[in-house]
């Protein structure tokens, strides 16, 4: 996967959500995860515009 940019305001990567999730061997659900996500990489928290492509690279990274 090529790495490239899901959050202008807050410069977060794809690879920065890869980098938050890693750690978790179990994801319940994506919300929760995304609640995660979002605590370290602070996600969706300038605009907001994000949020879905934030929860679709969740969604492509939990199903690899």
């Amino acid at each position: 996967m090529e790495n490239y940019t899901i959050c202008n305001c807050k410069k977060v990567t794809y690879f920065d959500v890869e980098d938050a999730l890693k750690n978790s061997k179990v994801f319940e659900d994506v919300e929760k995860t995304f609640e995660e996500v979002q605590k370290i990489t602070h996600c969706t928290t300038g605009c907001g515009g994000c949020h879905d492509k934030i929860l679709d690279a969740i969604s492509e990274i939990m199903a690899k």
